[in-house]
């Protein structure tokens, strides 16, 4: 009995030390299926630690400190971690093409062919609906955006996030004139409207952005862009407020805009879409004297009216502003007509005997022509 159980028992210890190199080569610590398991990131070249690097794991600390040292500065030398190779790509983008056309020939060519990696970069969205290049120009990285605008198609440049932005929107609002200037020579469109109805043009004249609006309005020249721009700069288009450009460079009194606007075509009479006010309205509402004589020595309609029949006489009495209304006055404002509510000029004075005595009566004419209120009294006997 004593030695059938002497030999179970030896069978039972070779197959215990069976198991146990069995399970040395099955071990998931240093078997190669973990080791191919681990995520690493695709195309880089970079391979899972191999044989040769266990080897040199166990070298190392044989070697002892010295040995140890040395083969750490062969792997610093090696890495390129704290290495230029990932610092010199990006000077690269922050220079313009044509700036760099004959060093940078070899990497626009490796640029051109793009890993799919990096299109699903250039394609990201994110939960704002802001493209890399949205983030590219809100974070103020000029040389990403223009690498972006350089490797994507229109069709691309032109998405919208959930603000209705364009990258040109915020390049504008963001005064990142190298970007306006990139994405107008890639032919985006120049018409789309965000939340508000602004244009990128709405958007430079809201900004007071002379440089910006100066981008948009040229046109390119000859053969400058290699995509033909699709739809011309529409200077009468109104946001959701019903303003065109005109309508905002007045509002801020910014001549150099306003005539900017008026040589690229816009209409000096354009009316908005809400009440019918003309650019002279909204510098006589605004008492700017200098953008009303400004307007009106461009050819402004001194009468022009509103929906409601005012003249801008109507807003300027209405308001008291008595050198308001001697400008128009003498502009040749017509002080009879009289707009839905019946009323002229003068009924609006309310008695006030500055206005009165610019005011001619309405009810008294010689020859024709309207005899103005004196206040100088007769003289007594």
């Amino acid at each position: 009995m004593s030695g059938t159980r002497g030999s179970e028992r030896k069978k039972e210890t070779q197959l215990e030390s069976s198991e146990v190199e069995e399970g040395q080569c099955d071990s998931g610590i240093d078997s190669i299926p973990s080791i191919r398991s681990l995520p690493g990131p695709p195309g880089d070249g970079e391979h899972p630690p191999s044989l040769r690097d266990t080897l040199r794991e166990k070298d190392s600390r044989s070697l002892g400190k010295q040995g140890a040292d040395a083969l750490e500065a062969e792997e610093r030398i090696d890495s390129s971690y704290d290495s230029a190779s990932l610092t010199e790509p990006l000077d690269a983008l922050g220079q313009l093409p044509e700036e760099e056309e004959e060093e940078e020939e070899e990497e626009a060519e490796a640029l051109e062919e793009l890993s799919q990696q990096q299109l699903e970069a250039f394609t990201y969205i994110s939960e704002d609906g802001d493209t890399l290049l949205h983030l590219a120009i809100i974070h103020s990285i000029p040389a990403l955006a223009l690498c972006c605008i350089t490797q994507l198609p229109r069709e691309v440049l032109e998405i919208q996030n959930d603000l209705f932005q364009t990258p040109l929107h915020l390049a504008v609002y963001l005064e990142q004139s190298n970007v306006v200037r990139a994405l107008i020579h890639k032919g985006v469109s120049l018409a789309l409207q965000d939340r508000n109805g602004n244009t990128p043009l709405h958007v430079a004249c809201e900004q007071q952005n002379l440089q910006c609006a100066k981008q948009l309005l040229q046109e390119p020249a000859p053969g400058e862009s290699p995509e033909p721009r699709r739809d011309l700069q529409d200077l009468q288009l109104q946001n959701w407020q019903g303003f065109a450009c005109l309508h905002i460079s007045t509002l801020k009194g910014n001549l150099r805009l306003m005539r900017l606007l008026l040589q690229s075509g816009a209409d000096i009479n354009v009316q908005d879409g809400t009440s019918g006010k003309t650019p002279l309205h909204l510098a006589v509402e605004s008492r700017d004297r200098k953008a009303v004589q400004f307007l009106l020595s461009k050819g402004a309609h001194v009468d022009a009216l509103m929906y409601n029949g005012c003249t801008p006489l109507h807003l300027a009495v209405g308001r008291k502003d008595t050198a308001m209304a001697t400008i128009l006055y003498h502009s040749g404002a017509d002080t009879l007509l009289r707009n839905m509510e019946d009323e002229t000029a003068q009924d609006l004075a309310d008695g006030n005997d500055d206005l009165l005595a610019l005011l001619p009566f309405d009810d008294l004419k010689i020859s024709g022509k309207p005899v103005c209120a004196s206040t100088e009294r007769p003289d007594s006997d």
